[in-house]
């Protein structure tokens, strides 16, 4: 991590007019959306350095009306940046970010490999951007399901404290990759045209399919690894490390949608009318809950949206003392689950 007087001239470079900044991983999936979001929002970039393995560089993306050329990642890449937007896994963020951190950049990493680290900030900007002022140098992006999930959640929970969540989800293609969004759309159409497909990106058929989703399972529990990332790090974010929390993580047909059915216990009675008026004013959600429509959260429909979107809002009749209720969100996972909510941690980094 950074020293004091360091800490303070990388929080200032944030700041300047015209940051350098520079994203790795930039030609995977939340890459290049990391590099739409820049571009959409005008963040105010001098310099975009786009950064990857050997056999991308020399490849060039589209940027503001011109090209940017992708050069090869190296300890010496960050000479100059003052912000670096890490998505190439937690392997290369463990070795590179260090080298980020010590050439005087601020780093915001959107791998699993500092997101339990006390001394890094886990942030969603409508849920916990206060936190980002103890940021020694890094700041963690959540996991995906975990910051959909918890935009949902902050806003009831910080009116009536939640005593339980148990949640279901339906996760997209995306959030695998570039490579499994290919694989969905060459399966599909293999399927439709009656022909054979084996699938190489993920371990099991994908078209017309949902399996349970595809990280390691823990013996000892019985969960696996996105159930494990996704309990941990909303009681982080949303600063119950005692929440009880139970999911159920399922790979589905979407290309980049994850979407989540809600059960949440509160401390008191809520009625769907309060949770509903709640969500509604609530930063970073769009309430989509006609029922006279039968209209209510889609991946379709979200994709390509900033906003979460949040419906379906009824009591839980499985819980007959009247403090739960039951709900269903849709979020862009290349967006809210990832890019979008990176750039937002930099606008904040700089407010």
């Amino acid at each position: 991590m950074l020293s004091s007087s360091d800490l303070q001239e990388a929080r200032r470079g944030v700041r300047s007019p015209d940051p350098v900044v520079a994203i790795v991983g930039a030609t995977g999936a939340v890459g290049i959306e990391l590099l739409r979001c820049l571009e959409a929002r005008r963040f105010p970039a001098g310099e975009v350095r786009l950064l990857a393995s050997a056999r991308s560089a020399g490849r060039r993306i589209p940027f503001r009306g011109r090209e940017l050329m992708v050069e090869e990642l190296t300890e010496s890449s960050f000479a100059g940046v003052d912000i670096v937007l890490f998505s190439a896994g937690a392997g290369i963020s463990r070795r590179y970010a260090p080298a980020a951190v010590a050439a005087g950049a601020v780093v915001v990493d959107n791998s699993s490999a500092f997101r339990m680290q006390p001394e890094v900030p886990l942030v969603v900007p409508e849920v916990n951007a206060a936190a980002l002022a103890a940021h020694a140098g890094i700041v963690a992006n959540p996991n995906c399901v975990a910051a959909i999930l918890t935009v949902a959640l902050a806003p009831l929970h910080r009116a009536h404290p939640l005593r339980r969540v148990t949640a279901a989800t339906y996760q997209s293609a995306s959030g695998a990759g570039a490579a499994a969004m290919e694989e969905l759309r060459d399966a599909t159409a293999a399927h439709l045209q009656g022909r054979p497909f084996e699938p190489k990106v993920l371990p099991h058929p994908y078209a017309f399919n949902l399996f349970s989703h595809n990280a390691d399972v823990d013996p000892a529990s019985g969960y696996n690894g996105e159930e494990l990332k996704a309990i941990a790090e909303t009681r982080r974010i949303l600063g119950a490390p005692d929440l009880p929390i139970g999911i159920t993580c399922i790979r589905v047909p979407v290309l980049r949608a994850h979407s989540i059915a809600l059960s949440v216990e509160f401390d008191a009675v809520v009625t769907p009318e309060e949770a509903r008026g709640l969500l509604e004013r609530a930063p970073g959600l769009r309430l989509v809950d006609d029922r006279a429509a039968n209209h209510f959260p889609m991946p379709s429909e979200a994709s390509g949206r900033d906003e979460v979107l949040v419906g379906r809002i009824r009591r839980d009749l499985g819980d007959p003392s009247g403090r739960s209720l039951a709900f269903f969100v849709s979020g862009d996972q290349l967006l809210k689950g990832a890019a979008l909510n990176a750039v937002q941690i930099l606008e904040h980094l700089r407010a």
